[in-house]
């Protein structure tokens, strides 16, 4: 079994800027686990633990894939869900972009038997998960609202391996889908 996800990766430069923010949340008293900048993605779709032959056949689905190049912009940290939040993330601006690749990758993997996603799908990026929660987080995340993080076309999407350890998760690249 592998542990996989479909995601956007950000221009290094983009994940780079999100190092301050992530230090002006070490400041604050919740315990956190902030993502490593080099591993910041969007997540399109989770498939969580999926046999090899189901792979073999996401690899397929997803390589038939066409879909047009856009740019989409990062700024804004928020915390979710309000008033204590669980996950930071930033906010990812693209004129619909994402949604239509989602739709697309939903409509490539159902016929695989894989569930669509019953939430509704908002592109973000995650920056540091909260694992104790405090009050001085709030002014903290407050102070980032308007943050801005930069721009980056989106010209792919990748299928991700992703390996738990104790000093958080490793990804690797399994498929890479260029745009049309």
């Amino acid at each position: 079994m592998v542990r996989t996800f479909i995601a956007i990766d950000l221009a290094p430069e983009v994940r780079e800027r999100m190092r301050g923010p992530q230090g002006a949340l070490a400041g604050c008293r919740a315990r956190l686990s902030v993502v490593a900048p080099g591993s910041i993605h969007i997540t399109l779709k989770f498939l969580g633990e999926i046999d090899e032959k189901t792979l073999g056949r996401v690899k397929e689905a997803l390589s038939a894939l066409r879909f047009d190049p856009f740019e989409i912009s990062l700024a804004g940290v928020k915390g979710n869900p309000p008033p204590n939040p669980r996950v930071i993330w930033c906010e990812v601006r693209d004129n619909g972009g994402c949604r239509r690749l989602f739709e697309l990758v939903e409509g490539a993997l159902g016929p695989l038997g894989i569930p669509r996603e019953k939430r509704p799908y908002t592109p973000h990026a995650t920056l540091a998960r909260v694992k104790r929660p405090d009050p001085s987080l709030i002014p903290v995340l407050k102070s980032l609202d308007a943050e801005e993080f930069g721009s980056c076309p989106v010209r792919s999407i990748r299928l991700k391996k992703s390996t738990l350890t104790p000093a958080g998760p490793i990804y690797e690249d399994l498929l890479e889908v260029p745009c049309s």
